[in-house]
């Protein structure tokens, strides 16, 4: 049996619910179909916002919501997707598909959408092929309050009081789609870019610029010299792949055991990579006045058959909901620093938590696993320590752990169990708590296994057993047990 220890009097940070965040993009059927079927849809809809969608993304309390990209926001122009539908121009998204755009869904849809899902916009802009006065436009219209061009066309609109915008992305992926850019060259550009972002009518932009891919220290480096003191964020994308190899992505449901101990392996990185680039901005930032921000993480895999490859669509298995669950207790871990972090995507593409084909819809087991980890939003990360064994011969944890207390004073432990053959018994010794209570929640499964629309609660939470602080996580499980 092992030991859990936790502190229950060493209270660390608040864990800032925005970790628990997701990410939209113009992006094969994710704002399409996923999100927004339109007011005329015989798809129950909200001025055109799934219904069904909607209620299940509120479910598990979605904090902030990233649009319209990825690499779409560095071809989007935003005036192009505002007043009548009718007159919005049509592009051609060259990124995903080479599809038509219709930019039926723009700012009012999506500042409709976060006020449906109850959350906050993170809104990011066009450097890649935008100008300095479009993004400041951008956010005139979005945010003053008087007498503007920009603030007189929102009101033509139909929008006559401005929104609230915090989050505000300078351009994205701007080493790779977003413009090819040196880290010199975007520091620059941000510098310059980040000056025109105004604070109007009291609304205070937080500003969050263009971070590294993965493993390029030397980015963040620079970045940080040239442009960390014009910022309030930088962020990280690493994406989960099978060996780390973008040759070798595989199915998304037929692997084989190496292949799966492998995409664990990848995915754990995550810590390595928050670690170091931390210390990267720490010694430009030793007050740490700049947050990380992660926001794309997820698996990628092939495209599933029959599916359009350039839309991305994927399903997801139990070795989703492992990857979901190490991830964010990585990101419990480090947030102190990392304010942030946004799964890809929402809806139908890449490591998605819901699954729609026409009016139907599914939960995936990703979905599952941010059910059982909001208990975290908002409540204070405390000490926690277990001793794990090494999965050989692919040297990784055989556990993870994360604990917080919520404002009603419930202590909240989530584990997973990354083996796929033995089962963890674990006893938690708890310092400065008296537990008189313990309830247990879970989802497991096979290691392929995965909902579909014919059968769309294979896979879904469960009670568990919990007695006097000792629980048994079984093989290839997530687990969140509540000690009061």
């Amino acid at each position: 049996m092992r030991k859990l220890y936790i502190n229950a009097e060493h209270k660390k940070n608040v864990i800032n619910p925005n970790i628990y965040g997701h990410f939209s993009e113009h992006l094969g059927r994710c704002i399409y179909e996923g999100l927004y079927v339109g007011e005329d849809s015989p798809i129950p809809n909200v001025n055109g916002m799934r219904k069904d969608v909607i209620e299940a993304l509120r479910n598990i309390k979605v904090p902030v919501l990233r649009w319209p990209g990825g690499c779409f926001a560095d071809e989007y122009h935003w005036k192009d997707g505002v007043g009548p539908k009718k007159n919005r121009k049509k592009m051609i998204n060259t990124h995903w598909g080479g599809v038509v755009e219709d930019n039926s869904f723009g700012t009012h849809e999506f500042m409709e959408l976060c006020a449906q899902l109850g959350c906050e916009p993170y809104i990011n802009g066009n450097v890649g092929s935008g100008t300095v006065q479009e993004m400041q436009e951008w956010v005139e219209y979005m945010t003053f309050d008087g007498l503007s061009p920009m603030a007189n066309w929102r009101e033509e609109n139909g929008r006559k009081e401005p929104w609230k915008l915090k989050y505000f992305g300078v351009g994205n992926e701007n080493w790779g789609c977003g413009g090819t850019m040196r880290s010199e060259y975007y520091a620059d550009e941000y510098r310059r870019y980040q000056t025109y972002i105004r604070n109007f009518s009291g609304n205070k932009i937080y500003k969050i610029a263009c971070g590294p891919n993965g493993g390029d220290y030397n980015w963040t480096e620079k970045l940080m010299e040239i442009a960390g003191k014009h910022m309030d964020a930088l962020t990280l994308h690493h994406y989960t792949v099978p060996y780390g190899d973008w040759g070798k992505r595989g199915s998304a449901t037929d692997f084989t055991k190496d292949a799966y101990y492998n995409t664990i392996k990848q995915g754990l990185k995550m810590e390595e990579l928050v670690s170091n680039h931390l210390q990267i901005m720490n010694k430009y930032d030793p007050e740490h006045n700049v947050d990380l921000i992660v926001d794309e993480w997820g698996t990628w895999y092939d495209a599933e058959p029959g599916s359009v490859p350039g839309f991305l669509y994927q399903q997801n298995t139990m070795r989703d909901a492992m990857i979901a669950s190490a991830t964010l207790n990585i990101f419990n871990k480090y947030s102190k620093r990392v304010t942030m972090a946004n799964i890809a995507q929402t809806v139908n593409v890449l490591q998605a938590v819901v699954l729609t084909d026409g009016a139907k819809m599914l939960l995936t087991p990703t979905y599952h696993v941010f059910d059982m980890y909001k208990v975290h939003q908002g409540a204070t990360l405390v000490d926690s320590f277990i001793e794990t064994e090494a999965i050989e011969p692919y040297d990784i944890p055989d556990v993870s752990v994360s604990a917080s207390l919520d404002a009603a004073g419930a202590l909240n432990i989530t584990a997973v169990n990354f083996g796929l053959e033995k089962s963890i018994e674990i006893d938690c010794e708890v310092a400065g708590m008296n537990i008189n209570n313990a309830t247990g929640r879970i989802l497991t499964g096979a290691v392929d296994a995965f909902n579909t629309f014919e059968e769309p609660r294979k896979l879904t939470i469960t009670d568990f057993p919990v007695e006097n602080g000792k629980f048994t996580i079984p093989p290839c499980s997530v687990v969140l047990v509540s000690l009061r």
